[in-house]
């Protein structure tokens, strides 16, 4: 089974409606906006960062209109200073590669500890768009579906106004 038939089985299984798109590889959020989607979801960026120590992780959910100040987040949530955190810690903690990194990652974080971090103005949206775990494709959501996603996960997550 695939990684984005995992996550599917998953959706699936929560009885969360979802509408995928399966579309060339993207790697930014440029590269998203070009694809020809039927309806204006947000697309979110997904920001898999690290404290100073690197003994802990975030998954921060931004509104793809904002730039990741990575300053201004790690004061608002008390930590060190936060950097994007390399590419064999987003496979050892989220079982992903670059390009890939998605909300849905937290399916292969059985320990729990990746602190996830949404942006407070993503609970306006009505639709959010996420990869499946791979940059090949991307599946729409409702915010009811993305709660209920995050409690089937169970990682501690905290709303905060990314500026």
């Amino acid at each position: 089974m695939t990684d984005a038939e995992k996550v599917y089985q998953v959706l699936d299984t929560l009885g969360i409606d979802y509408e995928k798109y399966e579309h060339p590889p993207v790697m930014t959020i440029a590269d998203i906006e070009k694809l020809d989607f039927t309806m204006e979801p947000m697309h979110c960026k997904n920001l898999f960062l690290r404290n100073e120590k690197g003994n802990q992780h975030y998954l921060a959910l931004v509104h793809h209109n904002k730039k990741a100040n990575t300053r201004g987040i790690a004061k608002k949530i008390g930590s060190t200073r936060l950097s994007f955190a390399s590419d064999k810690r987003l496979k050892t903690h989220l079982g992903l590669e670059p390009g890939g990194v998605s909300v849905f990652g937290l399916i292969h974080n059985e320990d729990r500890k990746v602190i996830v971090l949404v942006d407070e103005d993503l609970r306006k949206e009505e639709k959010l768009t996420f990869h499946p775990n791979v940059n090949t494709a991307s599946v729409i959501i409702s915010q009811e579906g993305l709660k209920k996603f995050l409690d089937y996960a169970g990682h501690p997550v905290r709303y905060i106004t990314m500026d």
